[in-house]
């Protein structure tokens, strides 16, 4: 028997593939499916089943092209939602063969309804292992209001107290041997305190996992969860739909994106079809030259993340800009989150727009020295893009917290009139955050070089930690 986890740290998202005996099944897939194709062939297994844990708000789940792809089975829990593609709807306790194992689907309501974990059983009969999906992470629980975006007579309240029966009812009485294989890590939004680990014995986390907590008492788990819970990204309850009802195969959808586009096709396309241009690049490299109106959300990052959160309507037809050769992972990233209108790439790049001698524009930067500097004479207006929870922690002293994760609540404190130096830990989200205000008319919005990291190092700026945040500048 073989487990394995396939983590993707742009989504901070883990899929399982388990192996029993010449079969195999997939776990929450990630929606390109060839690699899990490709891996049950490499071992000569046929893959069986694609599990599913839930109904996923922030990816789409490749459950759909792998079964037409594999003959695979479908399986979720159970649940009230009507698919417009084939499943096998799970009851609850229900085991499904899998080689000399046995898969058990265990239904944990909670993070939404349908919400299910599966235990893996061994050919000696022995549980070994729990794949949680958003039930249970390390170290936290999964967040219970995102199921009401879809069912209006759902509250968090109640979802809440449906997660406590689960956890304490179907999962802390199970064997503290057994391995936990969470859905997601660190970095995901589907929680608030997420460990940086993504496994652990269901053990460890009994004693450590403030959930989990045996004194607890349901309303004071209730209240736990729910307090210092932001709102979810804006794009989750679309990604919910496309789930449930069905998509476009990905490979129809990475053909589409990946088209070349000569300068003159690009610049009618970005007319025409109202697209945004999303150029790829490393932050300071844009800086320096790029397309008027383009957002700059680097490849080597949080992508997916903050396209979904920036950008919101997975509708919204895109263009790219990107280094040679990637545009294909481009446009492969975007459609883990649904965003599928990617109607193809600038052939050559920022060169091939300065050769037709269109407009340029740059972001305006500054050195961390430069800046302190400049701060000896004068009281600038700084501003500190990274979340809340980063800024309590610690931040320059008079600067002000306008998180990237909220930018329409944060462009209220921006006076367009004023200047401000703009800065988050390391120079990626402030990038997102000034270009993307430019293109909306924020002029005056110059780019901290390297961000707090940089601040520290120079150890020449005076930090704080909390205080109450100002509202209107």
């Amino acid at each position: 028997m073989k487990v394995e986890q396939i983590y993707t740290g742009c989504l901070a998202q883990g899929a399982y593939y388990i192996e029993s005996n010449g079969e195999a099944a997939i776990i929450d897939p990630l929606r390109e499916v060839e690699p899990y194709i490709k891996l049950a062939k490499e071992r000569n297994a046929k893959i069986k089943y694609v599990f599913e844990t839930h109904f996923h708000a922030d990816f789409v789940s490749g459950h759909i092209d792998l079964a037409k792809k594999t003959g695979a089975d479908i399986v979720y829990g159970p649940t009230s939602m009507k698919t417009t593609y084939n499943i096998i709807v799970g009851k609850d306790g229900e085991e499904f063969k899998l080689g000399n194992s046995k898969i058990r689907l265990i239904h944990t309501p909670g993070h939404t309804m349908e919400s299910s974990c599966y235990l893996l059983i061994d050919e000696n009969g022995k549980e070994t292992s729990l794949f949680t999906g958003d039930t249970l992470f390390i170290g936290d629980v999964g967040r219970p209001d995102l199921a009401q975006k879809v069912i209006a007579e759902l509250t968090q309240e109640k979802l809440a107290g449906h997660l406590y029966n689960s956890l304490r009812t179907k999962i802390m009485p199970l064997p503290d041997d057994i391995i936990v294989y969470p859905g997601h890590g660190a970095g995901s939004a589907c929680g608030k305190m997420m460990s940086n680990e993504t496994t652990d014995t269901l053990g460890h986390q009994k004693k450590t996992n403030y959930a989990l907590r045996e004194d607890m008492s349901k309303e004071d788990f209730i209240d736990a969860i729910l307090t210092g819970l932001t709102p979810p990204p804006g794009y989750f309850p679309q990604n919910v739909m496309l789930n449930i009802q069905g998509y476009e195969s990905i490979d129809e959808v990475v053909k589409k994106g990946t088209k070349p586009l000569k300068v003159d096709e690009f610049e009618s396309l970005l007319k025409e079809e109202s697209a945004i241009v999303i150029d790829t690049r490393e932050a300071q490299v844009f800086a320096k030259e790029y397309i008027p109106d383009s957002y700059n959300i680097g490849i080597d990052g949080s992508f997916a993340n903050w396209v979904g959160t920036t950008i919101v309507d997975v509708k919204k037809p895109i263009l790219i800009v990107a280094e040679k050769g990637r545009e294909e992972e481009v446009v492969t990233r975007l459609a883990r989150i649904g965003f599928d209108n990617t109607l193809g790439y600038l052939k050559g790049g920022i060169n091939a727009w300065k050769k037709a001698d269109k407009k340029i524009e740059t972001i305006p930067t500054i050195e961390v020295k430069a800046l302190a500097h400049k701060m000896i004479d004068a009281d600038l207006n700084i501003l500190d893009v990274r979340r809340a929870s980063e800024y309590n922690s610690e931040h320059i002293e008079g600067a002000i917290n306008a998180p990237l994760d909220y930018l329409n609540d944060s462009m209220t404190k921006i006076n367009k009139n004023k200047t401000y130096y703009v800065h988050c830990r390391s120079g990626y989200r402030s990038m997102v955050f000034v270009s993307i205000l430019k293109s909306l008319g924020y002029t005056n919005l110059i780019d901290v070089k390297g961000g707090l990291k940089a601040i520290k190092e120079l150890g020449k700026f005076k930090l704080s930690d909390y205080h109450e945040p100002t509202t209107m500048l």
